[in-house]
């Protein structure tokens, strides 16, 4: 039987949380020369933030790393309570694509890990043995029962809105670099199975200096049920203005399984964010929403405060906690790509 057949579900990240997973950066050709050390202080805070609602897990590469990152939390101010580090060999960071995803059976109480292939988005950084072996680990560690569907997907290629309805972008998942032995329908089939949902939506593509192919959670959140925030690029000069426009209408065209259309809040994008000459992937839209409220990535930007207000409002009753990430995003990734929300049943 699979996941959906058992009862399991894959929850929104606004359910509450158990945990978030994290794994600590520790590979310098993710960010290059003095880079990783420049980071560091805003992953810290990052931590920081998560662990005033909840347990944060860090996979750590090995024990050497182990004790600086007792040190460099120690100096952050983290309360090391609320932290749980586990050994875990791992090849990068981005734990929201090599990390386990986390399902649900609110009947039984139960929870099980899906162990999606990972191939570093299409090849493009190997190796990527141990960050692909990493759900497995998690599960062992955590003495949950795991399913291995045996196709590749990536969790910042997928958003839920809790409601039976997973949200994706065919640039990414119809890439052949992917699974090319596989069609559109052959995919949806997948993602209801071992997500337990029952609709797949598709946007087009994604932002300029995404090199995951376009995931979603660079363009297009849920924030509720029938609520999407939409990024949209107002510079009609600027090169993700035509493919957020396309991202757009299709959302206009949407319908939910109860019929109904999506409600849309356009989120701009910051004004182009470069580092060396290279534009990064700057988005506001890679939140995280954990128990403490929702994570946003700001970066200095003319648009940091008049996207912390649309989001605040998309968020009622819960904080937003802007948080600096122009140093985070030269890794090409921000706050959600680096996290994996463990939810409580």
């Amino acid at each position: 039987m699979t996941p959906k057949e058992q009862g399991f579900f894959f929850p929104p990240e606004w359910h509450p949380h158990r945990a978030t997973w994290l794994t600590f950066p520790h590979n310098d050709h993710s960010w290059q020369d003095d880079k990783l050390d420049r980071m560091r202080p805003q992953y810290l805070q990052f931590i920081k933030a998560i662990s005033e609602g909840e347990l944060v897990c860090l996979n750590v590469n090995d024990i050497r790393l182990k004790a600086r990152v007792l040190q460099w939390l120690s100096e952050a101010g983290v309360d090391l309570d609320r932290i749980r580090i586990v050994i875990n060999p791992t090849n990068d960071a981005w734990c929201r694509d090599h990390g386990p995803a986390f399902l649900i059976n609110p009947a039984t109480g139960e929870r099980m890990i899906v162990n999606w292939e990972y191939n570093a988005w299409g090849g493009k950084y190997p190796p990527y043995g141990d960050d692909d072996f990493l759900p497995v680990a998690i599960a062992q560690y955590l003495n949950l029962p795991h399913v291995s569907p045996g196709i590749v997907m990536e969790g910042g290629s997928v958003e839920f809105n809790g409601a039976g309805t997973v949200l994706t972008s065919k640039s990414c998942l119809l890439n052949p670099n992917r699974n090319p032995h596989l069609n559109q329908a052959q995919i949806e089939r997948y993602l209801c199975d071992f997500y337990g949902m029952d609709q797949v939506l598709w946007v087009e593509g994604g932002i300029v200096g995404d090199d995951t192919d376009g995931h979603i959670d660079d363009t297009t959140r849920f924030v509720n049920e029938d609520t999407v925030v939409a990024c949209v690029e107002e510079d009609p000069s600027d090169e993700n203005h035509t493919i957020l426009q396309t991202n757009l209408q299709m959302l206009k065209e949407m319908r939910l399984l109860n019929g109904k259309q999506l409600n849309i809040i356009e989120l701009p994008m910051p004004k182009p964010v470069y580092i060396n000459d290279f534009r990064t992937p700057g988005s506001y839209a890679n939140f995280l929403i954990c128990n403490a409220g929702v994570i946003v990535p700001v970066f200095n930007n003319p648009n940091d405060d008049r996207a912390i207000g649309i989001l605040e409002q998309a968020f009622p009753g819960r904080k937003v906690i802007p948080l600096l990430a122009d140093e985070i995003i030269w890794g090409q990734g921000s706050f959600h790509c680096l996290s994996q929300q463990e939810p409580l049943v």
